[in-house]
């Protein structure tokens, strides 16, 4: 079974590597960026703040786009181009498929925020006093040693993202050292996102299996815009919108997963508030993360099972 899930999720990564719609989105996370550390010029007292704090927004949204558009394609691509069926004529569960789908796009997320995160954590390197050749060494060498491996090994190209991602960051996490509480936030940042995208790809998962891409994006869309509205629907005066539309603000809030959760403020970021321990308050988001994703995911194998293909 993992062998079988294992290359359905290698084929949705590559797949997705290939994707110009993701290379666009990828050098605009990038320039976005390069924007912040540009922007953080100008901030003479919070320099640093900018830059892990539009980094770290920005990341999430990127990834949320991104994660939206793999899943609610990659399924449909497959149908229309009638690849599927000599997939499943294999000995392959349709569950399985849809893991294997499910972890492929994860996968591919999870190179996108890391990349861009060591790109922020560059970035705050450069704020510091890391000269910037340190800081254009350390994007060209593991950019180097992929691009190496890339020309010996022909076969293995699309597996260049993901050794760079894994050189990459744990240089820019060295050099950002002089910047620590923000180094920090980008990468709790970064881990909370990843966490959110597996949640949101795991919604847009159960509507590709009956519905068509576009649906699949407004749908999504839909569920995220209310995960994130949580704690605002949950809140609701009653004497200002009247009991019914508190009732059904709170019937929303328990039907979709609370976004909320993965953009806490700054200071609980880094450690700084007294009733919340960061630690366990990242052990419970990825929880939750998990709760969703597992209960989506069984879902979504109920309904892909009835579909009908014909």
């Amino acid at each position: 079974m993992f062998q079988r899930v294992a290359v359905i999720a290698f084929n949705t990564y590559r797949e997705a590597a290939r994707a110009r719609i993701l290379h666009g989105l990828f050098a605009l996370a990038l320039a976005t960026a390069g924007y912040a550390t540009v922007v953080g010029q100008y901030a003479s007292t919070s320099a640093m703040r900018v830059i892990s704090d539009l980094g770290v927004a920005s990341i999430s949204l990127y990834s949320i786009v991104v994660a939206i558009i793999i899943v609610s394609t990659s399924l449909y691509r497959e149908v229309e181009l009638k690849t599927i069926f000599p997939v499943l004529a294999r000995p392959l569960g349709r569950s399985e498929y849809l893991i294997g789908k499910f972890l492929g796009a994860w996968l591919t997320l999870a190179v996108f925020i890391v990349i861009n995160s060591a790109a922020l954590l560059l970035g705050l390197a450069f704020m510091t006093d890391v000269g910037l050749s340190w800081v254009v060494l350390s994007a060209l060498v593991p950019l180097a040693a992929a691009l190496a491996l890339a020309w010996r090994y022909p076969a293995a190209r699309l597996t260049l993202p993901l050794v760079f991602a894994a050189c990459v960051f744990p240089l820019a996490y060295q050099l950002a050292d002089g910047a620590a509480g923000d180094r920090q936030v980008v990468v709790v940042g970064a881990l909370l996102a990843l966490l959110e995208v597996s949640v949101i790809s795991a919604v847009s998962l159960v509507f590709a299996a009956f519905s068509s891409p576009f649906l699949t994006a407004v749908f999504s869309l839909g569920v995220f815009l209310v995960g994130r509205s949580a704690d605002t629907l949950a809140n609701m005066p009653e004497r200002v919108f009247g009991e019914t539309v508190k009732r059904a603000g709170e019937l929303l809030v328990w039907c979709v997963p609370n976004l909320m959760v993965y953009v806490p403020p700054r200071p609980l970021m880094l450690g700084q508030t007294v009733d919340v321990e960061l630690g366990s308050y990242l052990a419970a988001a990825a929880g939750q993360a998990l709760a969703w994703s597992v209960a989506l995911l069984v879902v979504a194998s109920l309904i892909f099972r009835r579909r009908d293909f014909v």
